[in-house]
């Protein structure tokens, strides 16, 4: 733990001294070649600050923190487009670039004091019973082997969901302390999806079309249309999570993931297909039923296809024990504040 808490700090002064170098050195560039040539020693050092931990976890939401969507924001700072701008202050500009965030407009910040001044009721409810539920995953994990085959992909989709959803949150609440301002959630209620372009477009883990869409998306639709863009996104997408898993594995990608996305770019071009030519009309399934065959269909392929380099790898088991160490170190952590304010 406490080699682990300073490469936390390391990575953490690196990242902010590399971030306030690209925020300075762009605010005196125009977009375009110059700034991207000085944000070049930047985005060679963003891939080697993940391996100071030594721990998965860490070591995983630091590439896709540092990585992926850093250096997707500093792409478009050197093109010339947001989220990030030389104009923001220092510590929003940091905070923007190296954490999963997004902080509303003012206008929607504006909306949301006039409709409230706090945390939306059960805000602080439904985390706690997400995190209750994914201690109580990980701390059933030994009877995965014992549950029916159509259950172990439902059994792994809810451990990466809790996990992703808890991790970005904790992030998400250090940015707002930081920053004071109002965020767009991370994600929407995915297990509410109806379609697959509703699962990745609208409720998933939505950092990454935020950046996707200005990165990928658009600039392919623009020549060669939006069933283009489509693929293009989810075919970088994958070759992403490829390199977020060679960050798990320390061992070279078997494409297994980017077909993963391959297939479901194929399919969400297939849903706008149908959609655009209203095939639908006659017969739309309900929007339980839709949901349902929706979210069979990502655990399914996900079981097939995503989670299988790290299960073939046997790393599964080492990230269950790192849950395991985390929550018992929380635990610990507990009971000695509970004991130091009895005492007082």
């Amino acid at each position: 733990m406490a080699s682990e808490v300073a490469g936390l700090a390391a990575v953490s002064a690196s990242a902010a001294g590399a971030l306030y170098y690209a925020r300075f050195a762009t605010s005196r560039l125009t977009p375009g070649i110059p700034r991207l040539a000085a944000l070049l020693p930047v985005l060679l050092l963003l891939p080697v600050l993940p391996f100071a931990f030594s721990s998965i976890h860490l070591r995983t939401i630091s590439a896709f923190f540092l990585v992926w969507l850093c250096s997707f924001k500093l792409l478009l700072l050197a093109a010339g487009h947001g989220p990030l701008d030389p104009a923001l202050p220092l510590v929003r500009f940091v905070a923007c670039a190296a954490l999963p965030i997004k902080v509303r407009d003012e206008k929607q910040q504006q909306q949301q004091r006039s409709s409230s001044r706090s945390l939306p009721s059960g805000f602080m409810l439904s985390y706690a019973a997400k995190a209750a539920l994914f201690a109580v995953l990980v701390s059933v994990r030994c009877y995965r082997a014992r549950l029916p085959e159509y259950a172990v992909p439902v059994f792994d989709g809810a451990h990466v969901y809790l996990l992703l959803e808890l991790f970005l949150a904790s992030a998400a609440a250090v940015a707002r302390a930081l920053l004071g301002a109002e965020l767009e959630p991370q994600f929407d209620r995915p297990y509410l999806a109806y379609s697959l372009r509703d699962f990745w477009g609208r409720r998933w883990n939505l950092m990454v079309p935020g950046v996707l869409r200005p990165c990928v998306y658009r600039p392919v639709r623009a020549r060669l249309g939006a069933a283009a863009g489509v693929l293009a996104a989810f075919l970088v997408s994958g070759l992403m999570h490829e390199v977020m898993f060679y960050y798990i594995t320390l061992e070279a990608g078997t494409g297994e993931v980017t077909a993963f996305f391959a297939l479901h770019g194929a399919c969400a071009v297939a849903e706008r297909w149908c959609a655009a030519q209203r095939l639908w009309r006659d017969w739309r399934p309900l929007r339980p039923v839709a949901t349902a065959l929706t979210l069979a269909f990502v655990t399914a392929t996900g079981s097939w296809l995503f989670f299988a380099p790290v299960i073939r790898s046997g790393l599964d088991k080492a990230i269950v024990a790192e849950c395991e160490g985390m929550l018992a170190f929380l635990e610990r952590a507990g009971r000695n504040l509970a004991a130091a304010a009895h005492l007082v």
